[in-house]
């Protein structure tokens, strides 16, 4: 079942989330070096949506995002250089 996630960006650091209760469950985040390019620098989820594949939605949502937006994106994070490594119809968004 496909998880809520959620989008919040204030001043030069953002973050894809999943939240339940009001606790983040789930989080990628992100950090804007321009108008137009991202740092995805950390991931990590919960133990109690392990194996969900809620780090692959929350990059999904962020591809989304970034294709939406115009912006391009530099994978630091070990989780998201791994999935676009291992998939090539999302690497369009890379620098």
């Amino acid at each position: 079942m496909p998880h809520t996630i959620q989008h919040q960006e204030q001043d030069a650091k953002g973050a894809f989330y999943v939240e339940n209760g009001g606790q983040r469950l789930a989080e990628m985040t992100y950090s804007r070096t321009n108008a137009t390019m991202i740092i995805v620098d950390h991931t990590e989820v919960d133990p109690s949506l392990s194996g969900q594949g809620v780090g692959r939605e929350l990059l999904g949502a962020l591809v989304q995002w970034a294709r939406a937006t115009g912006t391009k994106v530099v994978p630091l994070c070990p989780f998201a250089k791994a999935q676009f490594d291992k998939d090539a119809s999302i690497r369009d968004v890379l620098v």
